[in-house]
């Protein structure tokens, strides 16, 4: 963060200096909400939560070197004490944005923003210095500690933006005013919640209605071939850009196919040239989400053949998710366990079947290991059948549904497709899919591993990995 006084600090969230015995003493480190990530300099920002009160760790904090705490009550240690810390590090967020004039992209969707926004983050970093929410910290929290991380060399702040109902997106944008808005497809996830997609759509456009008019600058990013974010031309002053495999996508995808290995590669296409790309990722829904990318870096002024050896050489920067892995013993496990929703799980059923028409010359036959998706309301057994059909539909060798009801409804829509033998399986838990797995590997399988966060089968895929000596990530 930019080297703010205390006292200004104070002012600028509305707060009061407590056992601060110098006011012009800066703030040199991070902004952190653990005292465990301290550095010296640093404001340690203390949230009380369900199980964990910050404030209790605020002596700790200022021992490791904070500068000073931002609580809500007065701690015998240097803090400004507000009435609300959420607000008050929101705010702190707008004032160094505001400050940096850093260009800020904000981008959404119920599917693929994190691994989009990765994307976005190393195109743009060989461009000029980025900054990028870390994994999925894409909330109220989350965002303006990625905000407080910019300094005054960051030329592009990249921020993810979730939402779990309406209002979300508008606040957040409240925090950190984008200039370009990216909205990547509005699908299924947290449909529950939501009440329908309808609703999921007027969540998501918030992004675009609070950017700048296209005479001030603002641009708002829409996939030309989702109609519902296509519909949101309508609701935004800023000047729209297409992407996507629609004729009238102004930065659009031609030739698109897989390789031996199931990754894509496909001709891009822009208002000032063309280039060819081949990603390092797996599963064809990639190809919208370089679209997305490739769309935001040309607003950005990056010429199209920089853009496309950027998205040729980038991977994937948040852990479990499509993180590919091949043991010495060749079996390839592919741990996709972050999270999954109908579309994202849809996806990641092609990219193995893909993946595992590579691996058939050896023998090799394709793993399905799926658990819950979560939060999809009175849609939830549909939308379990349904991923239960399509493994059988793609010729998935093996399912293995892990869990409780959501489980038996995805083994259930496999046997109404037609798997009635051994091809698909109910277990009770991870363990139990570890053992079997265990058990009936062999030499050119591929493992796809996937479930909602809450559901943790991350364990199995990391189980396999371990069991040959080896995590992916290390």
């Amino acid at each position: 963060m930019i080297a703010l006084s205390l006292a200004e600090i104070a002012e600028i969230v509305g707060g009061q200096a407590h056992d601060i015995p110098d006011p012009d003493a800066r703030i040199t480190g991070p902004v952190v909400i653990d005292s465990r990530e301290v550095k010296p300099g640093s404001l340690f920002a203390a949230f009380a939560g369900e199980r964990v009160d910050g404030h209790d760790y605020a002596e700790r904090a200022v021992e490791a070197g904070a500068a000073a705490v931002l609580a809500v009550r007065p701690l015998g240690v240097p803090a400004i004490v507000v009435d609300d810390v959420q607000g008050a590090l929101g705010a702190l967020a707008r004032a160094v944005v505001e400050r940096l004039g850093t260009d800020v992209v904000a981008l959404t969707g119920s599917a693929g923003k994190t691994s989009t926004k990765d994307l976005i983050a190393q195109v743009l970093d060989r461009h000029a210095p980025t900054v990028w929410t870390p994994g999925s910290l894409n909330n109220e929290i989350g965002l303006p500690l990625t905000a407080l991380k910019a300094t005054g060399e960051t030329r592009h702040l990249v921020l993810e933006m979730g939402a779990r109902g309406i209002g979300h997106i508008r606040y957040l944008t409240g925090l950190t005013p984008p200039r370009i808005g990216l909205v990547l497809n509005v699908g299924t996830a947290h449909i529950g919640e939501f009440g329908g997609r309808e609703q999921i759509a007027v969540a998501k456009g918030e992004l675009v209605e609070s950017l700048p008019s296209a005479e001030d600058g603002g641009v708002a990013v829409l996939n030309a071939d989702d109609p519902l974010v296509r519909a949101m031309e309508s609701r935004t002053k800023a000047r729209v850009v297409l992407f996507g495999e629609a004729d009238e996508a102004a930065v659009r995808a031609e030739n698109v196919h897989l390789t031996d290995s199931g990754r894509p590669a496909f001709t891009l296409h822009t208002p000032t040239g063309c280039s060819d790309v081949t990603l390092r990722l797996y599963g064809e829904h990639h190809v919208s989400n370089a679209l997305a990318a490739a769309a935001v870096a040309h607003e950005l002024g990056m010429p199209v053949e920089e853009i496309a050896t950027a998205l040729s050489e980038a991977g994937s920067l948040s852990r479990w998710r499509m993180e590919v892995t091949e043991r010495p013993d060749g079996v390839t496990i592919v741990n996709d366990a972050y999270n999954a929703n109908p579309e994202s799980m849809r996806a990641a059923l092609r990219a193995l079947a893909a993946m595992g028409r590579a691996g058939q010359a050896r023998g090799g036959r394709t793993w399905a290991v799926l658990g819950k998706m979560a939060e999809l309301g009175d849609a939830s057994l549909a939308e379990h059948d349904a991923v239960g059909r399509l493994a059988v539909r793609l010729n998935v060798s093996k399912l293995v549904a892990v869990g409780d009801r959501e489980a038996s409804w995805l083994q259930l829509g496999a046997y109404n497709e037609g798997s009635w033998g051994e091809e698909s399986v109910h277990v009770s838990d991870a363990q139990a899919a570890i053992d079997l797995l265990r058990r009936e590997l062999r030499p050119g399988d591929v493992v796809l591993v996937k479930a909602s966060r809450s559901v943790g089968l991350e364990q199995v895929a990391l189980a396999l990995l371990d069991a040959e000596g080896e995590v992916s990530g290390r």
